[in-house]
């Protein structure tokens, strides 16, 4: 694997938020940035992908890579430009939408479409190494099974229609959402000896059990059951249908389309590109579906080398254990890695009043040399899985905190009105939690001085610091858009759509002033360009420096009273701050 590659990024503040998390576009959130009280506050900003055409997962779903016009103009990024700031955008390897141009070619002409292998038909993939159920659909011998990595209950399927009837399925890692839509009469009129009062009777029953979301399976028919099979055959192929298709690596098509996607977003202006869902890209019989090697790594460097030729920066995200030391791995490769295991630390260590798990990784990024992008709060949830240890060839290798204080992380948030989300095997039987759904602020239990803190401890870590938009405001959890959303939106906790009026009042409170002094220290210090130390300390505080020439910052806080200083050097004076 080469070990030429670009990794030049910005040592400034990072913003993360959708194009449309203020006011209603991107040009609003900009005229927030164009504020004096932000000035000098960000070098970069994560857009979140509805800044390209998607439809479902928030973005993560994408239909193509082209802008989304109604969020964003090239306006936007001339603007940005002027501001300084770099943009960091998602491709999202592993899937593509149903209603992207590739999958609606393969549905509209089937074996002919250009894009047959473009996605990965199940069965196809599974042929031989399995057997059918009474749902034509392959299951793996069990021993392929059990070592498939899950991200929902069942498997990992979206059963399409196609134009001639039939039905098949296609590997679909993440969501999906079928939407039935009502049936006529007159749709039943390909059913042979099917007379009227039979076809209004199924009409009544079917969509009675859609109106009531029913299981269409499971409803009973009762005295027409012999028409079911041909009936929802027809509401199948009226339904709607909303899929992240995993692509199949192995075509060379889908090799040309990240060559073209890649040049593009360079073209809008992207410095970093987050690699999102790449640990799942590569698939193979009897391998477990995550981070497959070697293959992952094969796929990583065939897609730096495009990278590279773009002059863009790779982030590659993983969620593992870190006693699985994936993201040991990474870093070796001198690719740049998302710090998962931050936010839980954070929490741990405030909750606690114990600098001891959050040194240890401090200490580990320094030693190691990782070149890192940490957040606190984010677009997803809180991670705890990525805190465990792991079983790795017969030998345990511990985690940054035990399971029990993680279980106490997790009922601490819980209690505060966090929403859990969870991992599944083939059964649909859970196996394990995944990451706690809540803001961060409310995660702390609405406390401003530990926001404030977490705040300037995230300052001084080693790395980017990346900084959710309405963690900037404290937001809290937002309960409506969680019902609003129904199942599946617990990720709706932490979005909440902010005003200009919202952004308004929040400047004028302490926590947001002191939020972005702080932030704009990280952003403009020379300090935190040259190296970092960690002084002795007792467990309940922490004293961290950064030295660069004769510019320097510290901070040293009390995790029991939660007040800091920090001390500077700034205009050849030294300041202090005190909080």
């Amino acid at each position: 694997m080469s070990s030429e590659k670009n990794t030049t990024i910005s040592n400034g503040v990072m913003l993360n938020a959708y194009p449309d998390s203020i006011g209603t576009n991107l040009s609003d959130t900009i005229k927030m940035l164009q504020k004096e009280e932000f000035k000098n506050v960000f070098s970069l900003f994560y857009v979140l992908p509805t800044f390209f055409n998607s439809d479902l997962d928030r973005g993560f779903s994408i239909i193509d890579y082209n802008i989304n016009e109604e969020l964003v103009s090239k306006d936007d990024l001339k603007a940005l430009k002027e501001l300084n700031i770099e943009l960091k955008f998602d491709i999202v390897l592993n899937h593509l939408s149903v209603a992207s141009p590739q999958f609606k070619d393969l549905l509209k002409n089937g074996e002919k479409s250009k894009f047959k292998d473009f996605f990965i038909n199940w069965n196809e993939f599974w042929k031989g190494n399995g057997k059918y159920n009474d749902d034509d659909i392959i299951v793996p011998k069990e021993e392929f099974l059990n070592k498939l990595f899950m991200r929902k209950s069942g498997l990992p399927i979206l059963k399409v229609p196609f134009p001639d009837g039939s039905e098949k399925p296609y590997w679909n890692t993440f969501y999906q959402n079928i939407t039935h839509n009502k049936i006529k009469v007159e749709d039943l009129t390909c059913i042979k000896g099917l007379g009227v009062n039979n076809a209004i009777l199924i009409c009544e029953k079917v969509n009675f059990a859609i109106d009531n979301n029913l299981d269409l399976k499971t409803f009973q028919f009762n005295e027409i059951e012999q028409y079911k099979e041909k009936v929802l055959k027809i509401v199948y192929r009226k339904s709607s249908f909303l899929g992240q298709m995993d692509v199949n690596a192995k075509s060379e098509l889908v090799w040309a389309f990240y060559e073209e996607t890649l040049a593009k977003v360079k073209s809008f202006g992207c410095s970093i590109l987050r690699l999102d869902a790449f640990a799942y890209l590569h698939k193979e019989v009897g391998q477990t579906n995550f981070f497959n090697k070697p293959g992952t790594w094969q796929y990583l460097e065939r897609i730096n080398q495009i990278a590279k030729k773009n002059d863009l920066i790779l982030l590659p995200e993983i969620h593992a254990e870190y006693g699985l030391n994936l993201h040991n791995e990474v870093a070796k490769e001198n690719y740049p890695i998302y710090d998962f295991f931050l936010p839980g630390l954070m929490i741990h260590t405030l909750e606690t009043a114990n600098n001891t798990a959050l040194l240890t990784w401090i200490n580990e990024i320094i030693a190691k040399k990782y070149k890192t992008v940490n957040m606190l709060g984010c677009h997803d949830g809180i991670p705890v899985l990525d805190l465990k240890g792991k079983e790795v060839n017969g030998i345990y290798n511990k985690g940054l905190l035990e399971d029990s204080e993680i279980e106490s992380i997790m009922n601490t948030i819980i209690e505060r009105g966090g929403r859990v989300k969870n991992l599944y095997d083939p059964s649909g039987k859970k196996i394990s939690y995944y990451q706690v759904n809540a803001t961060f602020f409310s995660a702390l239990g609405e406390d401003e001085k530990k926001l404030l803190l977490a705040r300037a401890i995230q300052m001084f870590m080693p790395g980017i610091p990346q900084v959710w938009y309405l963690d900037i405001f404290a937001g809290k959890n937002n309960y409506k858009a969680v019902e609003k959303g129904g199942s599946g939106a617990h990720k709706e906790i932490n979005r909440t759509t902010l005003s200009k009026e919202d952004i308004e009042e929040g400047l004028q409170t302490e926590i947001v002033k002191n939020q972005l002094k702080i932030m704009r220290l990280r952003n403009t210090l020379k300090a935190f360009s040259g190296s970092i130390n960690i002084n002795n300390s007792k467990e309940n505080v922490l004293d961290i420096s950064w030295q660069n020439n004769q510019e320097f910052a510290h901070l040293k806080a009390d995790l029991v009273s939660l007040t800091f200083c920090i001390s500077y050097l700034e205009n050849d004076f030294i300041k202090k701050l005190k909080f």
